[in-house]
Formats: structure tokens, C-alpha cells, sequence
């Protein structure tokens, strides 16, 4: 596997950059958030309804606005400054979770009403999105991407580690009510952490219309082979792996291990995904992407670990950690590749159709995987799970735009 050659940056030269710290800190703090409420939502549902089914919808209505407005969160991060895009974000996230908080305190939340605040909550995801997936290239200089994005990704696993473990001990002492409090807190903070957000504009001519920007975006997406085939593949993963830790995954915690245990086993997942940042920021080959993607195959130990009637929980805790530390290597492949081929004045929208599409099936799978759990078990549910995504992800390495694009 060539290497590129010449010096290499260390992994702690893109903090040298004050926008790039100031970034890290806001997408630490909306990520800590998101993983405190992860824990939290689906026993939230669990509490006030008592069924898997129901907590797919609740879920589901979260994915299913962010889908449908991930192209106009992508059009608005290209056409505003994009740290204007997300301070308005973090606010409507912090309300949408702050409301949520004091319905489950209050003892007044009903399905309808945890619906409706997903969704709203979706809605600010959508718009985030993309306009932080483009930020880190204005940040930073063309020589750090790699190092960079691959210590975004460190931060962001902290964050989503400290966030579950968080999550996790709150249900487990307090409930989930105070874990999404939590969380409204903390996307408040990040609000006033993106207000020192100072980077170059990249903002699109206003001439055209939403129409003309989406057909430009759509053109840059379709232009490389590459993009579009990874993004088919994770419509898949993406698709099972919400369904299996959403859904499955707090339902078989409930009859087995307990939810404290499972809190811990997404933070262990997290810890993986933190390490294999720390692996990337140090090495990658010329072939990342492909090998990056080859790897996506070890997000199905944990599946098959908890198809079983009795979960190990040791084995679970290292296929939950071999499972991250894989996937962080294809995470900062994609974001280097798209960051060194697409134009800055086009990187939020090409980021929106890869969210899109990547994102488009979760919705489906969340809300289908309780009926199908309940008709045939988790335990086969999880099988089915992880057939679909080894399909998925051996058709996109068996590409030959995908084994063959190389870093700049």
C-alpha cells in the first residue's frame, strides 16, 4: 500500500488554526448532546408507550425531516454563511429537546407529541449537516485536511463517548427525561460557541434559484462514480445500523443485559471509532477510500453477536470497539476525498445528496425493523441486518472507481 511522500503534518497541527478550535469545541459539545439523547430517546418511548413499534416511528419521524429537508439545508449552507446556518440550528435543536425534556418531566409526553418534537429535531439536523461537513477545508490549510478531519473525528467520538456514558448513567439513576435536558443544554452551548466562528466566505452569487443550485449540486455528485456508489452502499448500512442500535438494540438491553450495560456498549463503539481516528490521522494508504470501505464489513460483529438468545457481553463490548475503530477509517477516507475533489462553493450540496442518500432509508428501516422483530425475533431481525450490509458494502470494493481513486 503506497504511502505519499515528504513530511507529515502531526496529528495536532490543525489546532495551531483558531477557527478549527473553535469548531471542535461547538461539534464536542452538539455531539456529546446527541449522544446523551441516542441513549435516552428510545427508553424515553420505551417508558411512555412499552413498545419497539412505537419507538421506531419516534425515531423515524427524527430521520424522515432530516431526509426531507437535507437538500435545502445543503442549498442554505451554500448560499448563507454557513456559521449562520448553524448557530440558527443549534438554537432550534436546543428548543426542540428543551420542550421534549419538560413534556417526559412533567408526565404530559405522548407518542404524538415525541413525534412531532422529533421531526423538529430532524429539521435542525438537516440544516447542520451539511454546513458543518463543509466547514473544516475553510479552517484549515489544504496540507492539514487529512490530519484535520481525522481529529474532528477524535473530537466527535469524545464527545458521542462522554455523551453515552452520560446518557446511560442518567437513565439508569434519573431517567430519560433529565438526559434530554442534558442535551437541549449543551446544543445551547454550542450555539454560542459557533458565535466565534471565523472563517473566509464561501458563499454562492445569489443569481440563480434554489432549482439551479440543487442541478449544480446534483451535477457535481453524479460527475464521480465513486461518490454515488459509496452513497448507495450506506444507504444500506446506514439503514441497518440505525435499526439494530435504535431499536433492536435497546429492546433486547431491556430483556437481557439492562439499559446502563447498553449505554456503555454505544459509548465502547464510540471509544472504537476514536481510536481509528487516531489511526488515520497517522496513516492512510494512497487507497484509503477503497480500504476504508472494505473495512465498513466489521460493523457486523456486533450484530451477530446479539443475534444470539444470550448476548456475551464481554464478546459484545469488543465487537462494538473493533466495529467503530473500522468504520472511522472509511469516515475520514469519504470526508478527505470529497474535501480534495469537489469545489468549496459546491461542498455543502454534494454533502446534502451524500446525506440524503445515505440517510434516505433509515427512516424505513427504523420504522419496519419493530413489526419485524416482533414476527420473528430481534435475534433474526439482526441476521437479516447484517446480510443486507456485507452485500451492500462487498458490491461498492468490488468498483473499480472505488479501488482506484487515490489521494491527492
Amino acid at each position: 500500500m503506497a504511502q505519499t511522500q515528504g513530511a507529515r503534518p502531526g496529528i495536532t497541527a490543525p489546532l495551531a488554526h483558531a477557527p478549527f478550535r473553535v469548531l471542535v469545541v461547538g461539534r464536542v459539545l452538539m455531539l456529546f448532546g446527541n449522544g446523551t439523547a441516542a441513549v435516552a430517546l428510545a427508553f424515553a418511548v420505551l417508558d411512555v408507550t412499552g413498545s419497539l413499534a412505537q419507538v421506531g416511528l419516534v425515531v423515524g419521524a427524527r430521520s424522515i425531516a432530516n431526509v426531507a429537508l437535507l437538500l435545502l439545508g445543503g442549498v442554505l449552507a451554500d448560499r448563507l454563511p454557513r456559521t449562520l446556518v448553524i448557530q440558527s440550528a443549534c438554537v432550534l435543536a436546543a428548543l426542540s429537546q428543551a420542550l421534549l425534556a419538560l413534556a417526559l418531566l412533567t408526565g404530559t409526553a405522548t407518542l404524538t407529541t415525541m413525534v412531532a418534537l422529533s421531526a423538529l429535531n430532524g429539521a435542525a439536523a438537516a440544516a447542520n449537516l451539511p454546513a458543518l461537513a463543509a466547514l473544516t477545508p475553510q479552517t484549515v490549510p489544504h496540507t492539514l485536511l487529512r490530519p484535520a478531519n481525522a481529529l474532528a473525528g477524535i473530537a466527535k467520538q469524545l464527545g458521542m463517548f462522554a455523551g453515552m456514558s452520560a446518557g446511560g448513567v442518567l437513565v439508569g439513576l434519573v431517567g430519560p427525561g433529565w438526559a434530554i435536558g442534558v442535551d437541549a443544554l449543551l446544543f445551547a452551548s454550542a450555539g454560542v460557541a459557533f458565535l466565534f466562528l471565523r472563517v473566509p466566505s464561501t458563499v454562492a452569487p445569489s443569481g440563480s434559484n434554489v432549482l439551479r443550485d440543487l442541478l449544480d449540486g446534483w451535477s457535481e455528485f453524479v460527475a464521480r462514480p465513486w461518490v454515488w456508489i459509496i452513497v448507495l452502499q450506506f444507504m444500506v448500512v446506514n439503514a441497518g445500523w440505525s435499526a439494530a442500535t435504535a431499536v433492536l438494540g435497546p429492546g433486547i438491553a431491556d430483556e437481557t443485559f439492562g439499559r446502563t450495560t447498553w449505554g456503555l456498549l454505544m459509548a465502547a463503539n464510540s471509544v472504537g471509532l476514536l481510536v481509528g481516528g487516531v489511526l488515520a490521522a497517522r496513516w492512510q494508504p494512497r487507497r484509503a477510500l477503497f480500504y476504508g470501505t472494505a473495512l465498513v464489513t466489521l460493523q457486523t460483529l456486533p450484530f451477530f453477536v446479539m443475534a444470539g438468545p444470550s448476548p456475551v457481553v464481554p464478546l459484545l463490548f469488543a465487537a462494538m470497539f473493533a466495529g467503530g475503530m473500522a468504520v472511522e477509517q472509511f469516515s475520514v477516507a469519504w470526508e478527505v476525498s470529497l474535501q480534495e475533489n469537489v469545489p468549496p462553493e459546491r461542498l455543502s450540496r454534494v454533502y446534502s445528496y451524500d446525506a440524503l442518500g445515505s440517510f434516505v432509508a433509515m427512516p424505513v428501516g427504523q420504522i419496519a425493523i419493530g413489526p419485524v422483530a416482533e414476527a420473528i425475533g430481534p435475534g433474526r431481525s439482526l441476521l437479516i441486518v447484517s446480510g443486507l450490509t456485507l452485500a451492500a458494502t462487498l458490491a461498492a470494493v468490488a468498483t473499480r472507481s472505488v479501488r482506484s481513486l487515490r489521494r491527492l
